[in-house]
C-alpha cells in the first residue's frame, strides 16, 4: 500500500468514527545493570546504558541520545508522509540531531541548570529532484506535524504513579 493511500484511507475511516484517530503507546523498561536498562516496545527490546564517563558500560545508547534518536527519525518518517501528501518527489531525507547539556543539572551539582538539553538542533538535508522551495513547504509542514518536534517544543503533561512492591 503506498502512503498517500494510507493518508487517504486514515482519512476517511477518522472522518467517518473520529474515536480512530486516537492512538495510543507504552514502552517498558527495567534496570538490569549499573545504568543498563532493557527496554520493550511492541516486542521490540532494546538496550539502553551510559558512557563509561557517566558510570556505564556503553552497551547501547543513553537516555538523551535516544531522544536525539526519536527526533531524528521521526522527522525522516513525517518528512516521508508529507512529501506524499503534498506531491513532493522525496528520494530521501538525511537528519542529524544535535543536543547540548550540562550534567552539572544531572548530578545536581548547580539548581540553576537544568538537567535536561539547553538547545537541540536539526539539520534536514532533502534528497530529490525538488525545487528548493518545495522543500522548504515540505519543511514548514514536517515542522507543524511532527510529533516528536511537537515534544521537544511544547510542555506535556506528564502524570507519575510510584507502585511499591513490598
Amino acid at each position: 500500500m503506498s502512503l498517500t493511500t494510507l493518508i487517504e484511507d486514515s482519512r476517511s475511516a477518522i472522518d467517518a468514527d473520529p474515536a480512530k484517530a486516537a492512538a495510543g503507546f507504552t514502552v517498558t523498561g527495567q534496570l538490569v545493570g549499573t545504568t543498563e536498562v532493557a527496554v520493550n516496545a511492541r516486542g521490540h527490546t532494546l538496550t539502553v546504558d551510559e558512557p563509561p564517563v557517566l558510570g556505564g558500560t556503553d552497551l547501547g545508547a543513553n537516555p538523551v541520545e535516544h531522544a536525539l534518536i526519536a527526533l531524528a527519525s521521526c522527522q525522516a518518517i513525517t518528512y516521508r508522509f508529507w512529501a506524499a501528501k503534498l506531491g513532493i518527489e522525496l528520494d530521501s531525507v538525511e537528519v542529524v540531531a544535535a543536543g547540548d547539556l550540562d550534567v552539572r543539572g544531572f548530578f545536581g551539582f548547580d539548581g540553576g541548570v537544568r538537567p535536561g538539553f539547553s538547545a537541540v538542533r536539526l539539520t534536514v538535508t532533502p534528497i530529490g529532484p525538488e525545487p528548493v522551495e518545495r522543500y522548504q513547504q515540505l519543511a514548514d509542514a514536517v515542522d507543524a506535524h511532527c510529533p516528536v518536534l511537537d515534544l521537544f517544543s511544547n510542555a506535556t503533561p506528564i502524570e507519575r504513579t510510584i507502585a511499591v512492591t513490598a
